[in-house]
């Protein structure tokens, strides 16, 4: 924002790269310390250093913050209590999940709301825990990633990529994240709200801030499949 170089070096020599991997997790609980915009920036400059097929940069990142960003998570809060009628999102999210990813994301929900209290059936706070989703988690900045919707899947790829390098850089500077696919479904609102173009797809939010440590949702450790699950060595 000031044409000054984004400080690269700074900012990798905070934590080492197996650091930052080992530590990223979706974090549903935020304090509200201001994060400055040349630290958004600068995180942002980072993770453009990502690949993309011959160097096209397919990434669109609109961020909010202050009174934008309030202005936002009240009309998606007050439209979600509402029921959201009218809204979906703008591209195919697996509705019948299979195994085994099917127990993979159950485990993952069963895990978190036994760390907040919430009884399996307990629909009304699981529905409470999910519309944090429109306060970005009491998060000071949200950012929202768009592609052109004329690009094909390899964009989708990239712009994949961007995303884990933006979380890998906010760990740098001791910043979490949560990235957030609730937000797509309300593409309409977020757009009136960024001023961002029919142009580019609406492909998902991301939480930025400081963890909240008194948060039991910041509990949560998920836990990965082993290596021998889903690679295969050949030749070695």
């Amino acid at each position: 924002m000031n044409g000054k170089p984004a400080p690269m070096i700074v900012a990798m020599r905070r934590m080492d790269v197996f650091t930052a991997l080992q530590t990223r997790r979706s974090v549903r609980g935020f304090l509200a310390t201001p994060v400055p915009a040349e630290t958004v920036e600068a995180i942002l400059e980072l993770a453009s250093r990502g690949p993309s097929a011959s160097n096209t940069q397919p990434w669109r990142v609109h961020a909010c913050a202050g009174a934008v960003r309030d202005g936002l998570c009240a009309e998606l809060s007050k439209l979600h209590d509402a029921g959201g009628e009218g809204h979906a999102e703008e591209y195919v999210y697996p509705p019948n999940w299979r195994e085994p990813y099917l127990g993979l994301r159950r485990r993952l929900g069963w895990t978190l709301y036994g760390l907040l209290g919430i009884g399996k059936g307990d629909a009304d706070a699981m529905g409470r825990q999910y519309a944090k989703n429109y306060q970005l988690f009491g998060a000071p900045v949200g950012m929202f990633f768009c592609i052109e919707r004329d690009l094909g899947q390899s964009a989708w790829l990239d712009l994949g990529m961007f995303l884990l390098g933006v979380m890998i850089a906010a760990r740098g500077y001791g910043l979490d994240t949560c990235p957030q696919q609730a937000f797509a479904r309300y593409h309409k609102v977020i757009r009136k709200h960024l001023e961002i173009p029919e142009s580019q797809i609406v492909v998902c939010g991301m939480a930025l801030g400081h963890a909240d440590p008194n948060e039991p949702a910041n509990q949560l450790q998920t836990v990965r499949e082993p290596v021998d699950r889903f690679a295969r060595f050949s030749g070695f």
